[in-house]
């Protein structure tokens, strides 16, 4: 076999999406796992539509994915000679032929169809034009170029759908170059598939119509085709196609949403294709080692982003604390949670902080919603906490005593906490969860955390006091007001 060289080829009319994200990692674990090259190729033809900023937000979705590419960017807009000089040969053979159809006749002639519930393809009408007729028309119309579809059946055996064919009948004459002189997709992509080497063609299974298509051109230009595999669909909960009524979003959009590149990767990764175990949790290494299409799926695969938020949450959990804070690090800025000095300046407080919050975070986003307390104290009480932990009474003399103590407590750790409270709560009479409660709204303005006598250990004394005593002042007040 020759050397794996395959592709990925987004037009830039849009934002890099989960569907092309997937396919993308498909060929880029395929090219690793063979030891071939990973093309990727922007497919810019379409110039009214097509974008620069949009080409760069492609290009940035991919390296926050760690898909890195081989040698630079192939770009269709520097290959419209090309395509000229190959569609020039398909007309020398006499393979296709102008086509004079306007849009409005052509959308026109659908709709009829439609209406009498009849399923046809073009119907040949500039195919039949005498050459006196073809000369009338390109006086107004500046044609575009159809193949000619030739009588017989297509077929290509699939790694995934297995053996597929279509007769010709089925297939209407395609338009290869527009009206505007631009190629149309399927001859472009012929061409820049031979021209490029690429063995295996990836992508989804939305296209199998398109390869019928392509292998038509590959046959009329007498060259071999790539393999040909197309990956099932993504699906939304409901079973349909993705979309973003499903809250389908760009990958640059997961990644502002504060998901792990390494964590999306790996669940696209399971969106159609199984390490053929039971494991989830795939390192990229593992995924590279392991990846085979003989394993991928025929079936859609449902896109459940509370699955991905878990998985993302085991990343979390998993990562050194420096390295999580590294990458909490912008979502803190951008919450203006910290600014660049205090990065630099609370380094050790904020490892800290993540190390404890890590647990229980699912995203990135999460550290600012879950651990607002750390950075801020104009958080307000719990409602409901303030009700249950600040209405009892002799709270405000327990927590005045929990002051004093803390203030003349040596060992301001985790443990030496740890052992006041349980002290205090035995010599009052009381259970220790009493103040311990209390003693957690009172510092965090929330009933559930991370442990409290941990996170006490964090703060450190002077905040600690400092919010203690803003609860008492808080549970004086409401008990004169009540």
């Amino acid at each position: 076999m020759d050397k794996v060289r395959v592709r990925i080829a987004p037009a830039p009319t849009g934002f890099l999406h989960v569907g092309t994200a997937r396919t993308a990692l498909y060929n880029w674990l395929f090219a690793k796992n063979k030891g071939g090259e990973f093309l990727l190729r922007i497919e810019d033809t379409d110039v009214a539509r097509s974008k620069h900023e949009l080409v760069d937000a492609i290009t940035e979705s991919l390296r926050w994915l760690g898909l890195d590419w081989d040698g630079s960017p192939h770009f269709q807009s520097e290959r419209l000679g090309l395509y000229r000089k190959y569609a020039e040969e398909l007309v020398d053979k006499n393979l296709c032929y102008p086509c004079y159809c306007t849009r409005e006749e052509l959308t026109e002639r659908r709709r009829r169809m439609v209406e009498e519930k009849v399923n046809g393809t073009y119907d040949r009408r500039c195919y039949y034009l005498s050459e006196a007729e073809r000369h009338s028309r390109a006086k107004s119309v500046a044609p575009a170029m159809r193949f000619f579809v030739p009588e017989g059946r297509v077929s290509f055996p699939d790694r995934v759908h297995g053996f597929l064919a279509r007769e010709s009948k089925e297939i209407e004459d395609f338009i290869i170059i527009r009206s505007d002189g631009t190629p149309t997709y399927n001859l472009a992509c012929v061409i820049d598939d031979h021209d490029m080497s690429i063995t295996h063609v990836i992508r989804g299974e939305e296209h199998i119509a398109n390869t019928y298509k392509q292998l038509l051109l590959y046959k009329a230009l007498g060259w071999d085709p790539p393999e040909f595999i197309h990956l099932p669909l993504i699906l939304g909960p409901d079973r349909s196609k993705l979309s973003k009524r499903h809250g389908a979003l760009s990958v640059l959009e997961y990644r502002n949403l504060g998901f792990l590149p390494e964590a999306f990767t790996n669940f696209l990764a399971l969106l159609g294709w199984s390490p053929g175990d039971d494991r989830e949790i795939l390192s990229r290494d593992e995924l590279i080692e392991l990846f085979s299409l003989d394993r991928a799926v025929k079936s859609g695969a449902v896109f459940d982003v509370k699955k991905l938020e878990w998985m993302n949450g085991e990343y979390i959990s998993r990562m050194d604390n420096h390295s999580l804070l590294e990458a909490a690090i912008p979502f803190l800025k951008r919450s203006e949670l910290i600014t660049d000095q205090e990065a630099r300046d609370r380094m050790e407080y904020l490892v800290k902080v993540v190390g404890i919050l890590k647990e229980r975070v699912k995203r990135l986003t999460d550290f600012e919603r879950l651990g607002y307390y750390f950075f801020r104290e104009d958080f307000d009480y719990d409602e409901k906490g303030v009700e249950k932990y600040f209405s009892e009474d002799g709270l405000v003399e327990r927590l005045e005593l929990l002051r004093a103590r803390l203030r003349e407590l040596e060992d301001f750790s985790s443990e030496g906490v740890d052992t006041l409270y349980r002290r205090t709560a035995e010599e009052l009479g009381i259970k220790a969860a009493t103040i311990i409660h209390p003693t957690r709204l009172a510092l965090t303005g929330m009933t559930v955390g991370p442990g409290l006598f941990e996170l006490m250990e964090v703060l450190r004394e002077d905040v600690v006091v400092r919010r203690l005593t803003r609860a008492i002042e808080f549970v004086k007040d409401m008990k004169n007001s009540s």
